[in-house]
């Protein structure tokens, strides 16, 4: 068999650090994908008809989830404030490897209609590796489930590697968290 869904893998392209195993993987994660969505904004609005029956991305493999420790996606679908920053490194690191990041219109990039607040994180990327963002304001149901369908071909094809990259480049992303924080944990009565 030379192909198992449209994955070349027995090629035997010199270039290709993945495994056999790891393209095995690959394949099954793109096909069962759990995200957790962090509604942060009004981005958050596009996610029930995406998940209702018109465009019903559960058909592609892409369920909700309820908890960060069974997610495999999460989606940041607004603005950030520095409070939400806080708890959003919070919610990403208690996610399993792999994980993958999905940022939702121009806020995640440049803080939207808020870009000049002081409150305001801009470049979400400079604290988690964004592996996907969804172009839009808000954007649209299509947009996302286009998203989702392009994010599933790069789990396929071992692209999305923003987890790997946290891991590599700790360092760097903790010095931009301390550099708006002041400090990265998160303390209330609830996490101490």
């Amino acid at each position: 068999m030379d192909s198992i869904n449209e994955t070349n893998i027995y090629s035997d392209d010199l270039n290709d650090s993945l495994t056999f195993f790891e393209k095995i993987q690959n394949i099954f994660r793109s096909k069962s994908v759990w995200m957790l969505h962090y509604c942060t904004g009004c981005g958050a609005i596009e996610l029930p008809p995406t998940m209702t029956s018109r465009f019903d991305m559960e058909r592609i493999g892409m369920a909700p989830m309820a908890t960060p420790r069974q997610a495999d996606v999460l989606l940041v679908t607004g603005y950030l404030s520095v409070k939400t920053l806080r708890r959003l490194l919070y919610t990403y690191e208690q996610m399993m490897d792999p994980k993958y990041v999905v940022g939702f219109g121009s806020c995640t990039l440049n803080g939207g209609v808020y870009y000049d607040s002081y409150a305001t994180i801009k470049k979400l990327d400079h604290y988690l590796p964004v592996d996907l963002y969804i172009a839009g304001c808000m954007p649209r149901p299509e947009a996302v489930m286009s998203g989702f369908k392009k994010l599933m071909n790069m789990i396929n094809k071992g692209e999305a590697r923003g987890w790997k990259h946290y891991q590599e480049n700790y360092d760097w992303y903790h010095r931009n968290q301390i550099h708006s924080l002041g400090e990265v944990y998160v303390k209330d009565e609830f996490h101490e």
